[in-house]
């Protein structure tokens, strides 16, 4: 049994648990339920620091986030890096798309100064330069056996980008009792699944109104995924423990404040995504 189905049965446990303590033992309860809640560090600790750096990565480890959250694109030359969007626009001082970049290219563009800009309350002058990391370097700074959350993004974009970084996770023997990787493509992760069915899937998933989930959906999903990814903007608690008692997973994101990681804790999620993972650390101690 891996970790994190360790961690749900523990959490499933003790919500049983505590429905059957009377009012008294309510505070015990609350401390285990949110104990075992997994934070994912979003793009690291990116409200504190650009997003997708080494410097943020290391900062979300500071705050106890237990995940380092990646999203991968892919270099003219066929390398995956480290960047949210398909351009290089918003987080670098470069323009355009990362596939008509070689990596030597990425590696000119500064991927800090921007956020000393859009966040002065948070800038630090060692911001300003800092390089788009590949995923290669985020495994040979991190080692193998770092919790990753990986995923991969616009992958009809770059066919073989699943290959590549299963070549990569082999390379560098990371842990896959704890690797999770995720994408809003169940094609990109049924692609993951086929080349290797150890590997843990969680299955993005993006609401615009009211979340429904049908019980055909999740059986789908549990072929080859063992969790699922929502906005948590539409959620309801309904939706949180049909999820919950099918047996899969769920990590919201992005959640950026206390009282709506209580409420979601609340509900039964086993886990968030977070730009502030000091913050969700905080929840988790009952502070």
């Amino acid at each position: 049994m891996g970790n994190l189905k360790r961690k749900w049965m523990a959490a499933a446990g003790a919500l049983v648990m505590g429905m059957s303590i009377a009012a008294g033992g309510g505070k015990v309860m609350a401390g285990e339920k949110y104990k075992d809640i997994v934070n994912v560090a979003h793009r690291g600790a990116s409200g504190h620091a650009p997003e997708h750096t080494i410097i943020s990565y290391k900062m979300g480890e500071k705050m106890h986030g237990d995940y380092i959250e990646m999203d991968l694109q892919m270099t003219k030359d066929g390398q995956l890096i480290v960047m949210h969007d398909e351009k290089v626009d918003r987080t670098t001082d470069g323009t355009g798309l990362v596939r008509d970049y070689t990596l030597q290219q990425i590696k000119q563009l500064d991927a800090g100064s921007w956020f000393n800009e859009k966040y002065p309350q948070h800038a630090d002058p060692d911001y300003a330069g800092l390089q788009v990391p590949t995923l290669e370097e985020v495994f040979q700074t991190f080692g193998k056996n770092k919790n990753y959350y990986i995923e991969t993004k616009s992958p009809e974009v770059y066919p073989g980008m699943e290959k590549e970084l299963l070549r990569l996770i082999n390379k560098y023997n990371i842990n896959k009792e704890t690797l999770l990787v995720q994408s809003f493509s169940a094609q990109s992760l049924h692609i993951m699944h086929e080349l290797d069915p150890a590997i843990k899937l969680v299955q993005l998933l993006s609401y615009k109104s009211n979340a429904v989930i049908t019980n055909e959906e999740m059986a789908a999903i549990k072929e080859y995924a063992m969790g699922v990814g929502p906005n948590y903007t539409y959620l309801n608690q309904e939706y949180v423990q049909k999820v919950i008692q099918s047996g899969l997973e769920i990590h919201p994101y992005t959640v950026n404040d206390k009282e709506t990681m209580q409420r979601l804790i609340d509900w039964g999620v086993t886990g968030m995504f977070t730009n502030f993972p000091d913050l969700l650390a905080e929840v988790k101690k009952g502070k």
